[in-house]
């Protein structure tokens, strides 16, 4: 049943290894250790890759992981309780080796493994024989529940109170007569005076005369223009023209404001610095200030302190794990994503020993803290710049796709990428592929030829129309610019929803039809939840509309209005932990230069404060 089982330390030593058929696994398990071990996403014990489900289990007291591989076809109930107990059996021995001072495992575990998995199968065809019987009335939870027990009681005066029945009756005058028991005469009392007053009220309501309506007077209303305080009229229209002839002449030229722009995004890009509450940080260095309390015992108890006898566990974990994850979704962080980052940090901290001067608080939040940066951080080489040399050199045009939900901005930080591109001596040619939004030909226009007129003859658009195919429009822009001897291809796509089938499969024929080298998904730092439904959708319907067998998914993330959140920087650690792919570029404002490179240090920084 099992194809492999096998014991290494995290430091990439193989202790054992059982393999059932000679297929090579190690593909399997190189991607477990570099998709979930190193990336912090140990939360889940389960993985696919390829044909095979594999199971894992760490021991973080002697750092060790136990792997299990089998077909993923199958359905084996008894893997977690054979992973247990196979856990228990060789940590023993190998505790017991390292305590004898042999560094080297000199012990035969395979008659070992065989009992424990001949073991286990026979308790999973037991439980599979014992039928499952319903749990009877009188078992259940609800037979011992009584009518006395469903009474909230709040101590003995509630409890009189909620037996006392007061009698009422009215009789001809309005007046409510009360008949209380002798211990409520304050209350009685109180109610006597309350319907009294509604008494008096309704008296005097019958009093009052009618009101005779008035009748309205007829005048006749006639619709008079609405004049405007500075709005001026007809006469004066042509002194709110201060366009000449001269200055539509010269129109192109830069404009003052756009001078200081000129030389400022040369090279890469700057890092985004992000602005954190100081009073926590003030806070933190104040309990860091504070000295440690002193412990009697002498010399012997202060070094067995350094060696450390307290070892984690998940109970012990739980109350910080679960203001951390209240903390993470306080910052924007999904709550799926939350739960599943404190998992993976009580998974990876499970069993281990801390020193008396170390605080469980402490290890977990430095634990969390660098599963964020390692989230954060690329897992491949990113620079775009040295990627369009490269495209250069072999006579081709770089090409980069950009798509995303309505309104996240994704045509304003293509025209911050363009504008960045053609700092760096990079020529552009932009291909208007968004043919369904009005406006959208027309947006792109107005940036090129604002860039144009800071970099002339560095900016193109290839435009079409609206209504037309946009894959189509697309591979005329690339070729167009290969003919052209440009530099860059940036495709501007239509927003869409992530469940609107027909457009994202319309997305779908324009990135496999073209095959840019960037497919970038825009996305707003202002959502939570939301972007892990666009993000899951987005990567799916790619992978789906596809025909390739190896389809072009999300290669990375524009992370856009970032200035607009403050420290809530939780959209950023959503992204990144759904796709696995790099942060590639961060708008932070308005203007052609608001354009950053993701910090992780400054990111989860601002985040854990």
């Amino acid at each position: 049943m099992l194809d492999l089982f096998s014991i290494f330390s995290k430091g990439g030593i193989v202790l054992w290894c059982f393999q059932s058929t000679s297929e090579i696994f190690s593909p399997s398990v190189n991607a477990l250790i570099r998709n979930v071990i190193l990336q912090e996403r140990s939360g889940n014990n389960n993985f696919s890759h390829n044909a095979l489900s594999l199971q894992y289990k760490l021991d973080n007291e002697f750092e060790l992981v136990f792997v299990v591989a089998y077909q993923r076809i199958l359905q084996l109930s008894y893997v977690d309780k054979f992973l247990n107990d196979v856990h228990l059996e060789f940590r023993d021995k190998y505790k017991n080796e390292l305590q004898g001072g042999k560094y080297i495992m000199d012990f035969d575990f395979k008659t070992s493994f065989d009992n424990i998995l001949k073991q286990c199968e026979l308790w999973a065809k037991s439980q599979a024989k014992i039928p499952k019987q319903m749990r009877t009335f009188e078992d259940s939870q609800k037979s011992k529940k009584t009518v006395a027990s469903m009474i909230e009681r709040k101590g003995e005066e509630k409890s009189k109170k909620s037996v006392k029945i007061v009698e009422t009756k009215i009789v001809p005058n309005g007046v409510v007569e009360e008949s209380p028991e002798p211990e409520d005469d304050v209350i009685a009392a109180n109610r006597a005076k309350l319907a009294q007053k509604l008494a008096n009220k309704t008296k005097k309501e019958t009093k009052k005369p009618p009101k005779s309506p008035k009748t309205p007077t007829v005048t006749e209303r006639v619709k008079k223009p609405r004049v405007w305080e500075l709005g001026g009229n007809s006469r004066d229209l042509p002194t709110l023209e201060y366009t000449t002839d001269k200055d539509a002449a010269n129109y192109e030229e830069v404009q003052p404001e756009y001078k200081e722009l000129l030389g400022t995004m040369k090279g890469a890009i700057r890092d985004l610095e992000v602005e954190s509450d100081e009073s926590s940080s003030e806070e933190e260095e104040e309990e860091q200030q504070q000295p440690s309390p002193k412990k009697s015992g002498g010399i012997f108890n202060i070094f067995k302190g350094l060696v450390g006898s307290k070892a984690l566990s998940e109970e012990s974990m739980r109350p910080v794990l679960d203001k951390l994850r209240d903390h993470l979704i306080g910052k924007n962080v999904a709550a799926d994503i939350a739960n599943k980052l404190c998992d993976s940090v009580a998974s990876k901290l499970d069993g281990k020993v801390l020193g008396t001067f170390d605080s469980v608080a402490k290890t977990v939040k430095a634990t969390l803290t660098e599963a964020l940066v390692q989230i954060l951080s690329p897992k491949r080489r990113v620079d775009i710049l040295r990627d369009c040399l490269h495209a250069k050199s072999q006579s081709r045009p770089f090409v980069m796709a950009f798509c995303g939900v309505n309104g996240v901005g994704k045509s304003t930080n293509l025209a911050k990428i363009c504008f960045w591109l053609i700092e760096n001596k990079l020529s552009v040619l932009i291909a208007a592929c968004d043919t369904f939004r009005a406006g959208a030909v027309e947006q792109l226009r107005t940036h090129v030829r604002r860039l144009d007129a800071m970099h002339p003859k560095m900016v193109h658009l290839y435009e079409k129309g609206y209504g037309k195919d946009a894959a189509g429009i697309a591979m005329e822009a690339i070729k167009f610019a290969a003919d052209a001897n440009i530099d860059v291809v940036l495709i501007d796509t239509a927003g869409r929803m992530q469940d609107n089938e027909p457009l994202m499969r319309a997305l779908a024929k324009l990135i496999k039809v073209n095959d840019p080298d960037l497919v970038l998904f825009v996305g707003e730092a202002l959502v939570g939840n939301e972007a892990v439904d666009q993000l899951v959708k987005f990567n799916q319907a790619l992978a789906d509309h596809s025909s390739s067998t190896n389809p072009h998914v999300i290669d990375g993330i524009v992370l856009t209005k970032f200035d607009t959140i403050d420290d809530k920087v939780g959209a950023a650690i959503s992204m990144t932990y759904i796709t696995g792919q790099p942060i590639v570029f961060v708008g932070t404002g308005q203007t052609y230069t608001d354009l950053k490179a993701l910090n992780a240090n400054a990111v989860v920084h601002a985040l854990m404060k």
